[in-house]
Protein backbone atom coordinates (compact mmCIF):
# COMPACT_ATOMS: atom_id res chain seq x y z
CA UNK A 1 0.00 0.00 0.00
CA UNK A 2 1.15 3.34 -1.31
CA UNK A 3 2.53 5.54 1.76
CA UNK A 4 -0.04 8.24 2.38
CA UNK A 5 -2.84 5.69 1.53
CA UNK A 6 -3.85 4.41 4.90
CA UNK A 7 -4.15 8.57 6.33
CA UNK A 8 -6.40 9.31 3.00
CA UNK A 9 -8.94 6.72 4.08
CA UNK A 10 -9.11 6.99 7.30
CA UNK A 11 -9.88 10.82 6.85
CA UNK A 12 -12.64 9.56 3.89
CA UNK A 13 -13.89 7.43 6.41
CA UNK A 14 -14.12 10.18 8.79
CA UNK A 15 -16.28 12.18 6.32
CA UNK A 16 -18.57 9.41 5.11
CA UNK A 17 -19.20 8.32 8.81
CA UNK A 18 -19.82 11.75 9.91
CA UNK A 19 -22.46 12.08 6.68
CA UNK A 20 -24.11 8.77 7.67
CA UNK A 21 -24.42 10.04 11.36
CA UNK A 22 -27.48 12.12 12.76
CA UNK A 23 -25.38 15.41 13.33
CA UNK A 24 -23.79 15.01 10.00
CA UNK A 25 -26.95 14.84 8.29
CA UNK A 26 -28.62 17.76 10.31
CA UNK A 27 -25.38 19.58 9.43
CA UNK A 28 -26.35 18.77 5.30
CA UNK A 29 -30.30 19.35 5.88
CA UNK A 30 -29.34 22.96 7.07
CA UNK A 31 -27.05 23.49 3.90
CA UNK A 32 -29.87 22.01 1.68
CA UNK A 33 -32.54 24.52 3.05
CA UNK A 34 -30.35 27.28 2.83
CA UNK A 35 -29.67 26.55 -0.71
CA UNK A 36 -33.14 26.17 -1.69
CA UNK A 37 -34.27 29.33 0.62
CA UNK A 38 -31.57 31.46 -1.26
CA UNK A 39 -32.25 30.22 -4.76
CA UNK A 40 -36.08 29.85 -4.56
CA UNK A 41 -36.04 33.63 -3.12
CA UNK A 42 -32.99 34.91 -6.20
CA UNK A 43 -34.90 33.40 -8.82
CA UNK A 44 -38.47 34.66 -7.56
CA UNK A 45 -37.19 38.14 -7.39
CA UNK A 46 -35.90 37.77 -11.20
CA UNK A 47 -38.75 36.22 -11.73
CA UNK A 48 -40.76 39.23 -10.26
CA UNK A 49 -38.30 42.03 -11.47
CA UNK A 50 -38.74 40.86 -15.08
CA UNK A 51 -42.64 41.41 -15.00
CA UNK A 52 -41.97 44.06 -13.86
CA UNK A 53 -39.35 45.55 -15.85
CA UNK A 54 -41.85 44.97 -19.02
CA UNK A 55 -44.68 46.95 -17.18
CA UNK A 56 -41.37 49.70 -17.32
CA UNK A 57 -40.55 49.22 -20.85
CA UNK A 58 -44.63 49.37 -21.88
CA UNK A 59 -45.07 52.35 -19.66
CA UNK A 60 -41.89 54.47 -21.05
CA UNK A 61 -41.49 53.00 -24.28
CA UNK A 62 -43.69 51.21 -25.54
CA UNK A 63 -46.77 52.84 -25.71
CA UNK A 64 -45.06 56.41 -26.01
CA UNK A 65 -43.31 54.98 -29.20
CA UNK A 66 -46.61 53.89 -30.34
CA UNK A 67 -48.09 56.96 -30.17
CA UNK A 68 -45.28 58.57 -31.65
CA UNK A 69 -45.69 56.29 -34.71
CA UNK A 70 -49.79 57.37 -35.12
CA UNK A 71 -48.45 60.90 -34.67
CA UNK A 72 -46.73 60.31 -37.60
CA UNK A 73 -49.25 58.55 -39.30
CA UNK A 74 -52.00 61.35 -38.49
CA UNK A 75 -49.78 64.39 -39.09
CA UNK A 76 -49.06 63.37 -42.68
CA UNK A 77 -52.03 62.28 -43.72
CA UNK A 78 -53.35 65.28 -42.25
CA UNK A 79 -50.84 67.30 -44.32
CA UNK A 80 -52.13 65.99 -47.59
CA UNK A 81 -55.77 66.90 -47.16
CA UNK A 82 -55.10 70.33 -45.54
CA UNK A 83 -52.68 70.62 -48.81
CA UNK A 84 -55.56 69.62 -51.29
CA UNK A 85 -58.01 71.75 -49.44
CA UNK A 86 -55.50 74.84 -49.63
CA UNK A 87 -55.53 74.25 -53.37
CA UNK A 88 -59.22 74.05 -53.81
CA UNK A 89 -59.03 77.69 -52.04
CA UNK A 90 -57.45 79.18 -54.97
CA UNK A 91 -55.04 81.82 -55.50
CA UNK A 92 -53.28 82.37 -52.13
CA UNK A 93 -54.72 79.79 -49.48
CA UNK A 94 -55.91 80.62 -46.37
CA UNK A 95 -53.84 81.49 -43.86
CA UNK A 96 -55.28 79.04 -41.49
CA UNK A 97 -54.85 76.32 -44.14
CA UNK A 98 -51.53 77.34 -44.53
CA UNK A 99 -50.70 77.63 -40.33
CA UNK A 100 -52.23 74.18 -40.53
CA UNK A 101 -50.04 72.00 -43.00
CA UNK A 102 -47.14 73.87 -41.95
CA UNK A 103 -47.89 72.60 -38.27
CA UNK A 104 -48.36 69.01 -39.90
CA UNK A 105 -45.18 68.68 -41.35
CA UNK A 106 -43.47 70.26 -38.20
CA UNK A 107 -46.02 67.63 -35.78
CA UNK A 108 -44.29 64.83 -38.35
CA UNK A 109 -41.03 65.45 -38.16
CA UNK A 110 -40.89 65.49 -34.48
CA UNK A 111 -42.70 62.46 -34.26
CA UNK A 112 -40.61 60.74 -37.02
CA UNK A 113 -37.34 61.87 -35.06
CA UNK A 114 -39.34 60.24 -31.78
CA UNK A 115 -39.83 57.09 -33.51
CA UNK A 116 -36.40 56.91 -34.92
CA UNK A 117 -34.62 57.87 -31.54
CA UNK A 118 -36.27 54.25 -30.28
CA UNK A 119 -35.93 52.44 -33.37
CA UNK A 120 -33.08 50.14 -32.30
CA UNK A 121 -35.70 48.24 -30.63
CA UNK A 122 -37.16 47.22 -34.10
CA UNK A 123 -34.62 46.74 -36.58
CA UNK A 124 -37.24 45.84 -39.02
CA UNK A 125 -38.11 49.66 -39.16
CA UNK A 126 -34.95 50.55 -40.90
CA UNK A 127 -36.23 50.62 -44.35
CA UNK A 128 -39.23 52.40 -42.86
CA UNK A 129 -38.03 55.12 -41.19
CA UNK A 130 -35.24 55.72 -44.02
CA UNK A 131 -38.27 56.27 -46.41
CA UNK A 132 -39.73 58.46 -43.92
CA UNK A 133 -36.58 60.65 -43.32
CA UNK A 134 -35.93 60.68 -47.08
CA UNK A 135 -38.82 60.96 -48.98
CA UNK A 136 -40.84 63.46 -46.93
CA UNK A 137 -38.60 66.72 -47.96
CA UNK A 138 -39.63 65.51 -51.45
CA UNK A 139 -43.03 65.77 -50.69
CA UNK A 140 -42.97 68.97 -49.17
CA UNK A 141 -40.78 70.32 -51.94
CA UNK A 142 -43.37 69.11 -54.68
CA UNK A 143 -46.71 70.50 -52.34
CA UNK A 144 -44.37 74.00 -52.28
CA UNK A 145 -44.03 73.57 -56.12
CA UNK A 146 -48.20 72.69 -56.80
CA UNK A 147 -48.55 75.78 -54.61
CA UNK A 148 -46.87 78.15 -56.57
CA UNK A 149 -48.14 77.10 -59.63
CA UNK A 150 -51.44 77.55 -58.03
CA UNK A 151 -50.74 81.53 -56.85
CA UNK A 152 -49.86 82.35 -60.59
CA UNK A 153 -52.57 80.76 -62.35
CA UNK A 154 -50.96 77.79 -63.72
CA UNK A 155 -53.17 74.57 -64.13
CA UNK A 156 -49.55 72.71 -64.34
CA UNK A 157 -49.96 72.96 -59.80
CA UNK A 158 -52.81 70.46 -60.04
CA UNK A 159 -50.31 67.42 -61.47
CA UNK A 160 -47.93 68.77 -59.35
CA UNK A 161 -50.19 68.34 -55.84
CA UNK A 162 -51.06 64.85 -57.42
CA UNK A 163 -47.54 63.89 -57.98
CA UNK A 164 -47.31 64.61 -54.52
CA UNK A 165 -50.24 63.33 -53.26
CA UNK A 166 -49.52 60.26 -55.13
CA UNK A 167 -45.97 59.76 -53.09
CA UNK A 168 -47.52 60.50 -50.04
CA UNK A 169 -49.99 57.60 -50.21
CA UNK A 170 -47.58 54.72 -52.11
CA UNK A 171 -44.43 55.63 -50.41
CA UNK A 172 -45.07 57.90 -46.75
CA UNK A 173 -48.14 56.43 -46.02
CA UNK A 174 -47.35 52.78 -46.35
CA UNK A 175 -44.23 53.56 -44.36
CA UNK A 176 -45.73 55.29 -41.60
CA UNK A 177 -48.25 52.53 -41.63
CA UNK A 178 -45.50 50.11 -41.29
CA UNK A 179 -43.99 52.35 -38.42
CA UNK A 180 -46.92 52.10 -36.53
CA UNK A 181 -47.74 48.30 -36.75
CA UNK A 182 -44.86 47.41 -35.73
CA UNK A 183 -44.44 49.95 -31.85
CA UNK A 184 -48.20 48.64 -31.97
CA UNK A 185 -47.22 45.13 -31.90
CA UNK A 186 -44.46 46.42 -29.15
CA UNK A 187 -47.14 47.28 -26.69
CA UNK A 188 -49.51 44.13 -27.38
CA UNK A 189 -45.77 42.02 -26.94
CA UNK A 190 -44.74 43.99 -23.61
CA UNK A 191 -48.59 43.72 -21.99
CA UNK A 192 -48.76 39.40 -22.89
CA UNK A 193 -45.45 39.49 -20.97
CA UNK A 194 -46.18 41.27 -17.88
CA UNK A 195 -49.70 39.56 -17.83
CA UNK A 196 -48.63 36.01 -18.38
CA UNK A 197 -49.54 33.42 -15.32
CA UNK A 198 -46.46 33.69 -12.43
CA UNK A 199 -46.14 30.36 -13.05
CA UNK A 200 -42.13 30.22 -12.41
CA UNK A 201 -42.51 32.20 -9.26
CA UNK A 202 -45.44 29.77 -8.01
CA UNK A 203 -43.38 26.58 -8.58
CA UNK A 204 -40.35 27.97 -7.32
CA UNK A 205 -42.37 28.75 -3.79
CA UNK A 206 -44.15 25.52 -3.95
CA UNK A 207 -40.76 23.76 -3.93
CA UNK A 208 -39.62 25.60 -1.16
CA UNK A 209 -42.84 24.84 0.82
CA UNK A 210 -42.07 20.98 -0.15
CA UNK A 211 -38.96 21.06 0.70
CA UNK A 212 -39.31 22.61 4.19
CA UNK A 213 -42.24 20.03 5.16
CA UNK A 214 -40.09 16.89 3.88
CA UNK A 215 -37.35 18.47 6.29
CA UNK A 216 -39.43 18.87 9.07
CA UNK A 217 -41.36 15.36 9.12
CA UNK A 218 -37.58 13.68 8.54
CA UNK A 219 -36.92 15.88 11.43
CA UNK A 220 -39.93 14.76 13.73
CA UNK A 221 -38.67 11.00 12.57
CA UNK A 222 -35.64 11.37 14.39
CA UNK A 223 -36.10 13.48 17.31
CA UNK A 224 -39.46 12.36 18.35
CA UNK A 225 -40.48 16.12 18.65
CA UNK A 226 -43.50 17.21 16.56
CA UNK A 227 -42.55 20.94 15.47
CA UNK A 228 -39.00 22.45 14.99
CA UNK A 229 -39.71 26.20 16.23
CA UNK A 230 -36.89 27.50 13.47
CA UNK A 231 -38.65 25.71 10.37
CA UNK A 232 -41.85 26.70 11.44
CA UNK A 233 -40.55 29.77 11.08
CA UNK A 234 -38.82 29.45 7.73
CA UNK A 235 -41.94 28.06 6.40
CA UNK A 236 -44.21 30.65 7.63
CA UNK A 237 -42.11 33.18 6.14
CA UNK A 238 -42.08 31.18 2.67
CA UNK A 239 -45.44 30.62 2.38
CA UNK A 240 -45.60 34.87 3.12
CA UNK A 241 -43.15 35.14 0.26
CA UNK A 242 -45.03 33.18 -2.15
CA UNK A 243 -48.92 34.53 -1.05
CA UNK A 244 -47.21 38.28 -1.83
CA UNK A 245 -45.76 37.68 -5.23
CA UNK A 246 -48.97 35.34 -6.37
CA UNK A 247 -51.05 38.26 -5.46
CA UNK A 248 -49.63 40.72 -6.67
CA UNK A 249 -49.10 39.21 -9.79
CA UNK A 250 -52.75 38.10 -10.33
CA UNK A 251 -53.25 41.74 -9.91
CA UNK A 252 -50.45 42.57 -12.45
CA UNK A 253 -52.35 40.22 -14.78
CA UNK A 254 -55.64 41.48 -14.24
CA UNK A 255 -54.55 44.71 -14.93
CA UNK A 256 -52.59 43.90 -17.71
CA UNK A 257 -55.66 42.09 -19.43
CA UNK A 258 -57.90 45.53 -18.62
CA UNK A 259 -54.73 47.09 -20.40
CA UNK A 260 -54.81 44.56 -23.30
CA UNK A 261 -58.55 46.11 -23.79
CA UNK A 262 -57.86 49.80 -23.38
CA UNK A 263 -54.72 49.61 -25.68
CA UNK A 264 -57.10 47.70 -28.27
CA UNK A 265 -59.51 50.67 -28.13
CA UNK A 266 -56.31 53.03 -28.38
CA UNK A 267 -55.36 51.57 -31.87
CA UNK A 268 -59.10 51.05 -33.11
CA UNK A 269 -59.71 55.02 -32.24
CA UNK A 270 -56.24 55.53 -33.73
CA UNK A 271 -57.09 53.68 -36.88
CA UNK A 272 -60.43 55.31 -37.51
CA UNK A 273 -58.88 58.75 -36.73
CA UNK A 274 -56.47 58.21 -39.86
CA UNK A 275 -58.96 56.94 -41.87
CA UNK A 276 -61.06 59.99 -41.53
CA UNK A 277 -57.84 62.21 -42.36
CA UNK A 278 -57.49 59.81 -45.80
CA UNK A 279 -61.20 60.57 -46.62
CA UNK A 280 -60.88 63.75 -46.49
CA UNK A 281 -57.74 64.15 -48.25
CA UNK A 282 -59.72 61.64 -51.16
CA UNK A 283 -62.70 64.11 -50.79
CA UNK A 284 -60.52 67.33 -51.79
CA UNK A 285 -58.54 65.62 -54.23
CA UNK A 286 -61.62 64.31 -56.47
CA UNK A 287 -62.47 68.44 -56.95
CA UNK A 288 -59.09 69.06 -57.68
CA UNK A 289 -59.02 66.29 -60.38
CA UNK A 290 -61.98 68.12 -61.85
CA UNK A 291 -63.49 65.52 -63.54
CA UNK A 292 -61.14 62.76 -63.55
CA UNK A 293 -60.62 61.84 -59.60
CA UNK A 294 -62.98 58.42 -60.05
CA UNK A 295 -60.26 56.92 -58.08
CA UNK A 296 -60.35 59.02 -55.12
CA UNK A 297 -63.93 59.15 -54.97
CA UNK A 298 -64.14 55.15 -54.59
CA UNK A 299 -61.29 55.37 -52.26
CA UNK A 300 -63.49 57.77 -50.50
CA UNK A 301 -66.21 55.42 -50.63
CA UNK A 302 -64.34 52.57 -49.34
CA UNK A 303 -62.88 54.39 -46.59
CA UNK A 304 -66.25 55.71 -45.25
CA UNK A 305 -67.00 52.08 -45.16
CA UNK A 306 -64.19 51.59 -42.97
CA UNK A 307 -64.61 54.61 -40.81
CA UNK A 308 -68.13 52.92 -40.05
CA UNK A 309 -67.44 49.88 -38.76
CA UNK A 310 -64.32 51.48 -36.78
CA UNK A 311 -66.62 53.78 -35.25
CA UNK A 312 -69.14 50.82 -34.27
CA UNK A 313 -66.50 49.05 -32.48
CA UNK A 314 -65.10 51.62 -30.56
CA UNK A 315 -68.54 52.35 -29.60
CA UNK A 316 -69.43 48.58 -28.46
CA UNK A 317 -66.46 48.81 -26.34
CA UNK A 318 -66.16 52.37 -25.04
CA UNK A 319 -69.51 53.97 -23.38
CA UNK A 320 -67.69 58.07 -24.12
CA UNK A 321 -69.76 60.37 -25.09
CA UNK A 322 -66.77 61.21 -27.80
CA UNK A 323 -67.47 58.18 -29.56
CA UNK A 324 -71.21 58.91 -29.91
CA UNK A 325 -70.30 62.73 -31.05
CA UNK A 326 -68.20 60.99 -33.78
CA UNK A 327 -70.73 58.47 -35.38
CA UNK A 328 -73.00 62.10 -35.53
CA UNK A 329 -70.21 63.96 -36.87
CA UNK A 330 -69.75 60.61 -39.32
CA UNK A 331 -73.32 60.94 -40.75
CA UNK A 332 -73.60 64.34 -41.27
CA UNK A 333 -70.29 64.71 -43.26
CA UNK A 334 -71.15 61.85 -45.39
CA UNK A 335 -74.87 64.01 -46.13
CA UNK A 336 -72.26 66.91 -46.45
CA UNK A 337 -70.35 65.00 -48.90
CA UNK A 338 -72.91 63.61 -50.93
CA UNK A 339 -74.24 67.16 -51.59
CA UNK A 340 -70.70 68.33 -52.92
CA UNK A 341 -70.89 64.99 -55.35
CA UNK A 342 -74.02 65.72 -56.62
CA UNK A 343 -72.98 69.70 -57.21
CA UNK A 344 -69.45 68.11 -58.76
CA UNK A 345 -71.33 65.99 -61.00
CA UNK A 346 -73.83 68.62 -62.09
CA UNK A 347 -70.99 70.92 -63.36
CA UNK A 348 -71.33 73.54 -60.24
CA UNK A 349 -68.08 73.00 -59.24
CA UNK A 350 -67.61 76.67 -57.45
CA UNK A 351 -70.81 75.54 -55.17
CA UNK A 352 -69.12 72.02 -54.69
CA UNK A 353 -65.79 73.57 -53.79
CA UNK A 354 -68.04 75.86 -51.19
CA UNK A 355 -69.63 73.08 -49.66
CA UNK A 356 -66.16 70.96 -49.15
CA UNK A 357 -64.34 73.75 -47.98
CA UNK A 358 -67.56 75.66 -46.06
CA UNK A 359 -67.06 76.01 -42.38
CA UNK A 360 -70.34 76.74 -41.51
CA UNK A 361 -72.81 74.97 -40.35
CA UNK A 362 -73.73 72.63 -43.50
CA UNK A 363 -70.20 72.69 -45.05
CA UNK A 364 -67.98 69.52 -45.19
CA UNK A 365 -64.85 70.80 -43.29
CA UNK A 366 -67.03 71.52 -40.31
CA UNK A 367 -68.51 68.07 -39.85
CA UNK A 368 -65.00 66.67 -40.68
CA UNK A 369 -62.84 68.34 -37.76
CA UNK A 370 -66.09 67.75 -35.49
CA UNK A 371 -65.67 64.25 -35.87
CA UNK A 372 -61.25 64.18 -36.08
CA UNK A 373 -61.94 66.73 -32.53
CA UNK A 374 -64.36 63.72 -31.21
CA UNK A 375 -61.57 61.37 -31.93
CA UNK A 376 -58.76 62.70 -30.48
CA UNK A 377 -60.81 63.72 -27.27
CA UNK A 378 -61.81 60.03 -27.66
CA UNK A 379 -58.01 58.55 -27.60
CA UNK A 380 -57.07 61.14 -24.90
CA UNK A 381 -59.48 59.64 -22.60
CA UNK A 382 -58.18 56.21 -23.88
CA UNK A 383 -54.71 56.83 -23.64
CA UNK A 384 -54.81 58.54 -20.06
CA UNK A 385 -57.01 54.70 -18.93
CA UNK A 386 -54.33 52.66 -20.39
CA UNK A 387 -51.94 54.74 -18.67
CA UNK A 388 -53.57 54.63 -15.64
CA UNK A 389 -53.95 51.20 -15.22
CA UNK A 390 -50.72 50.45 -16.40
CA UNK A 391 -49.25 53.00 -13.47
CA UNK A 392 -51.29 50.92 -11.09
CA UNK A 393 -49.81 47.44 -12.04
CA UNK A 394 -46.70 48.59 -11.89
CA UNK A 395 -47.50 49.78 -8.22
CA UNK A 396 -48.77 46.02 -7.85
CA UNK A 397 -45.30 44.82 -7.93
CA UNK A 398 -43.75 47.86 -5.76
CA UNK A 399 -41.45 46.21 -2.94
CA UNK A 400 -42.53 42.59 -3.97
CA UNK A 401 -38.72 42.22 -5.02
CA UNK A 402 -36.79 43.61 -1.49
CA UNK A 403 -39.18 42.00 0.48
CA UNK A 404 -38.72 38.25 -1.96
CA UNK A 405 -35.11 38.76 -0.89
CA UNK A 406 -35.60 39.54 2.53
CA UNK A 407 -38.13 36.39 2.75
CA UNK A 408 -35.79 34.31 1.41
CA UNK A 409 -32.66 35.68 3.65
CA UNK A 410 -34.55 35.46 7.05
CA UNK A 411 -35.85 31.96 5.96
CA UNK A 412 -32.65 30.79 5.88
CA UNK A 413 -31.53 31.94 8.86
CA UNK A 414 -34.63 30.55 10.55
CA UNK A 415 -34.35 26.99 9.30
CA UNK A 416 -30.25 26.98 10.15
CA UNK A 417 -31.15 28.23 13.72
CA UNK A 418 -33.99 25.20 13.95
CA UNK A 419 -31.15 22.63 12.78
CA UNK A 420 -28.66 24.40 15.18
CA UNK A 421 -30.81 24.20 18.49
CA UNK A 422 -31.00 20.15 17.52
CA UNK A 423 -27.04 19.57 16.63
CA UNK A 424 -26.31 21.38 19.95
CA UNK A 425 -27.93 18.54 21.33
CA UNK A 426 -24.96 16.06 20.21
CA UNK A 427 -22.54 17.47 21.73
Amino acid sequence: MPVGAQPRRRAVRRVTGLARSTPGRLSLLALLLVVVALLAGGLTATSVQRRAAALEAQADRSEPLAFAAHEVYRAMADADATAAGAFLSGGVESAALRQRYEQDVAEAAAALSAATAGGSRSPELTAALSALSGRLPVYTGLVETARTHNRQGHPVGAAYLRQASDLMRSELLPAARELYRVETGNVVRDLEGAGSLPWPELLLGVGALVVLVLAQRWLTRRTNRVLNPGLVVATALTALSLLWVLAASLLVVYRSTTAKEEAALVDVLARARITTLTARGDETLTLVARGSGTDYENDFVERAGQLTDLLARADGWSDASSVASALEHHARWQEVHRQVREADERGDHTIAVALALGYDEGGAATAFDALDDSLVDAIGASRSRLTGTMGRARGALGGAVPAVVVLALLSAVAATFGLWQRLKEYR
